[in-house]
């Protein structure tokens, strides 16, 4: 195993126009879990291609380790790629389908037959060994060509894109532990393409966020939640995602509608922002000396567990978190405090600071 490295990595379908992966450096590190997360069309399955040699990119050179392999194809890079739909030799037997890879590469039949059956005991596939594959369900048959991909312990790389999507639901959650369960056995490097932000979260080691073929930050799950550096993952990480509104800075004071919701953590040039902060780190009630501002209620929603509190806050929508059964109706005049530490800045959608108590101390 060894690192995969872009470097000037491009991509452009016609011919520099516009770009599907916009020219990149990246490393993913050996050994290392990664989440490749982002909407549909932002370029994570032709970035996973041209890592796996299926896409030559337009621009850069990839690296595996200290090999060159730009225009080497994808047999010659001695990697295991799962696809969004089943990959399988339909005739052939689950157990056939699952021991190809290595009988291909001439393993010897004992620990053909000693991977094959960890892998499907690990998948739960030792009931369907001896059936044949089309007779599977499509979930059932993704999960075995999840276990082809995984069968391999010689690889320099295991690539997933959406492997989970046709699988039912209620087996997700399963299979994600048991990839990390696999991947914590055999140390693969793991790429693992989703739109799923649940998925990602509870999958990776580290999540990697694509936008428009651009990675806007990289870390570990709670980083992304906790400190969104780009408002693109304060939206679209989180249920619901990181409120955002209009502001201005000016000598040093943050305000929201011509409301002081807090100051600067810093020297900031005066200016438009957008202050963000998650609903779970926007609460009602008295906050001396916390950075937030005075707010109406304008619905609940009751989600059992929690309730989110929709209210106005100088004008504009945000929403909070309460406890369950909370007593909040519409109408009420309330004030929504924020968490400090917990309120960004943004300009041109890029973290540019934080709002803090006036006083510059938790309240």
């Amino acid at each position: 195993m060894a690192d995969i490295r872009l470097e000037d990595v491009g991509h452009s379908y016609d011919g520099g126009r516009t770009w599907a992966v916009r020219p990149m450096t990246w490393t993913w590190r050996s050994g290392r879990a990664y989440a490749l997360l982002g909407p549909s069309g932002c370029g994570k399955t032709t970035l996973l291609n041209i890592m796996s040699g299926l896409i030559t990119p337009t621009t850069g050179r990839v690296w595996f380790g200290e090999r060159e392999v730009t225009s080497v194809p994808t047999a010659g890079r001695n990697i295991a790629q799962v696809f969004q739909f089943p990959v399988l030799y339909e005739e052939m037997s689950v157990y056939d389908n699952l021991a190809f890879p290595l009988r291909n590469r001439r393993y010897p039949k004992d620990e053909v037959d000693r991977r094959v059956r960890a892998v499907s005991r690990m998948l739960g596939l030792d009931a369907h060994l001896g059936r044949r594959s089309r007779r599977l369900d499509p979930g059932r048959q993704q999960i075995v060509s999840l276990g082809r991909g995984l069968v391999r312990s010689d690889v320099a790389a295991v690539l997933l894109d959406e492997p989970l999507t046709v699988v039912d639901p209620a087996v997700r959650w399963t299979l994600r532990s048991t990839l990390k369960e696999i991947h914590r056995d055999t140390g693969h490097t793991l790429v693992y393409v989703t739109h799923d932000q649940t998925e990602a979260l509870t999958f990776a080691d580290e999540v990697v966020v694509l936008k428009d073929g651009a990675i806007v930050q990289a870390g570990e799950p709670a980083e992304l939640f906790l400190s969104p550096a780009h408002e693109f993952v304060g939206h679209f990480i989180g249920s619901p995602g990181m409120n955002t509104l209009p502001g201005e800075v000016a000598d040093g004071l943050v305000r929201v509608g011509g409301q002081v919701a807090g100051r600067a953590d810093g020297p900031l040039p005066p200016g438009p922002v957008r202050v963000g902060v998650r609903p779970e780190f926007a609460r009602l009630g008295d906050g001396p000396g916390s950075p937030g501002l005075p707010a109406e209620v304008t619905g609940v929603d009751r989600m059992g567990a929690y309730d989110l509190v929709h209210v106005r806050a100088a004008g504009h929508p945000l929403v909070a978190r309460a406890e369950a059964g909370s007593p909040y109706e519409p109408g009420a005049a309330e004030f929504v405090r924020f968490a400090v530490g917990r309120v960004f800045l943004f300009r041109d959608a890029v973290r540019c600071g934080q709002v803090v108590p006036l006083n510059g101390r938790a309240g």
